[in-house]
């Protein structure tokens, strides 16, 4: 790690701090909703200092704004960006002026620990892939998700949510075993339950290669320190059965807009409920303290960020349309997962275990 926290503030040498590096010009909220972010992670988060990539014109008067920003921010001046509407081709080949880049290569350079941007998702990850490169033993990087559940944690592990919308047996195995990483270096789990999203429970259900995956991951169960539960449904993702849930991208990224759309019509029907008639609004007084805590335990917002795992650095994806308390939340994501050098972990978890997978092939020849 370079010494770029103390060249943001000089006179804090002595104490340790993360360097998140953010991409300003990305999402639907544009620049004033991530230094919004950055602003409420700072307040909570004294260790956090911030590589912002962007227009430096844009982003120099909303930071003097945030007096909780001062001293703690280095601009980096990008002339380019990079739209949702950009294909990932488009943004490896003409990208590099632009702030994704930027962000991206804070953390490829060491400067950075983590990276945070609301862009693109497909470009990012190809330009996440093309500047950090996959792990070894990695072929499909996937996009891990918090997903709100009634486990002791308040949420569950989902993967792929949409890296890659293909997966054979062997990437759902290595899902499984990065997967169960991220909860239990990420997040304490000592020894996470791992389910195989499926159509049913049944042994016999399913396309071959989740029956074939299926059989790669229970013989992993040791190698990989987790519990198997075997094929869980949808139902499943949200319950206290399992803590992390494995699936192909095309299959995941479905079932997360589903939950996301879900969510916001409940919100907006009650809402709309508690306002028909004048009892109804009254009723709507009394209640106010649990429809506070149930908004804020099913808000997205508060589980956001998709961390890319499979990659040499930590890259946390927040959602597009996120607003400051989305956005926050991605940044305390990236923060909580660098200060456990979970990267570092995960990296050597997917070593050990293809070598351990190498010896097994070995000793059946």
């Amino acid at each position: 790690m370079s010494d770029i926290a103390n060249r943001i503030s000089p006179s804090d040498t002595k104490q340790s701090y993360i360097v998140i590096s953010v991409d300003a010009m990305g999402g639907d909220n544009g620049p004033s909703a991530i230094v919004a972010g950055m602003a409420n992670a700072a307040k909570t988060n004294s260790k956090v200092r911030f590589i912002i990539n962007g227009d430096k014109s844009i982003l120099d008067p909303l930071i003097l704004k945030r007096k909780v920003l001062e001293n703690i921010c280095e601009v980096r001046h990008t002339k380019d960006i990079i739209s949702m509407d950009d294909k990932p081709t488009y943004a490896m080949r003409n990208g590099k002026e632009s702030s994704m880049w930027s962000t991206i290569d804070a953390v490829k350079n060491k400067e950075a620990h983590a990276a945070v941007s609301c862009g693109n998702t497909g470009a990012l990850m190809a330009i996440s892939m093309i500047r950090l490169r996959k792990l070894p033993g990695v072929y499909r990087p996937a996009i891990a998700i918090l997903w709100p559940s009634s486990n002791n944690l308040g949420f569950n592990f989902m993967l792929d949510v949409g890296a890659d919308i293909r997966a054979d047996a062997p990437d759902l195995l290595k899902y499984a075993l990065m997967g169960a990483s991220y909860a239990r270096n990420g997040f304490g789990l000592v020894r996470p339950r791992i389910g195989l999203l499926n159509v049913g429970t049944e042994e016999h259900k399913g396309r071959l290669e989740l029956k074939e995956a299926n059989d790669l991951i229970t013989e992993s169960v040791e190698n990989g320190e987790y519990d198997y539960v075997g094929f869980v449904e949808g139902n499943d993702i949200p319950s206290d059965r399992v803590d992390v849930i494995v699936t192909d991208g095309f299959t995941g990224n479905i079932a997360l807009k589903t939950g996301e759309g879900t969510a916001s019509m409940i919100g907006a029907a009650m809402r709309e409920s508690f306002k028909a008639t004048l009892l109804s609004k009254l009723c709507a007084v009394f209640a106010i303290v649990p429809l506070k805590r149930f908004s804020k335990r099913i808000d997205p917002r508060r589980k956001n960020g998709g961390v890319f795992l499979g990659l040499n650095g930590t890259v946390v994806k927040s959602h597009g349309a996120a607003d400051a308390t989305g956005i926050t939340a991605a940044i305390n994501l990236a923060v909580q997962l660098a200060e456990m050098n979970f990267n570092e972990k995960l990296a050597a978890r997917v070593a050990s275990t293809a070598i351990e997978s190498d010896v097994s092939k070995n000793n059946k020849r």
